[in-house]
């Protein structure tokens, strides 16, 4: 018992798991990575979906922001014309 439970604690413990590890890599590693490719690809058809819903959104916000501003503009020039014919209709009164 106590020679196991030296080499747990030593670093022979640990040499013995990195040589199980580099045996065992080259046969665990492409069977993980062919069953990790499937929930890549779909993490990433996830990811551009969200992308694709952000943009239109962000782009249909840019429109509606661009609106107002005209809006906006439409009515200070309306008013400003409007406060100009009252100045020129006083003073032909005044005159």
């Amino acid at each position: 018992m106590s020679l196991l439970e030296d080499v747990t604690k030593g670093s022979l413990s640990t040499i013995l798991v990195g040589v199980a590890a580099a045996i065992v890599a080259p046969t665990v590693l492409p069977a993980l990575a062919s069953g990790f490719r499937p929930l890549a690809k779909a993490a990433v058809k996830g990811g551009l979906m969200i992308y694709d819903a952000v943009k239109e959104t962000v782009a249909e916000a840019g429109e509606q922001l661009n609106d107002l501003v005209a809006e906006a503009r439409s009515e200070m020039a309306e008013s400003a014309t409007e406060a100009e014919a009252a100045a020129t209709s006083r003073k032909r009164k005044s005159e």
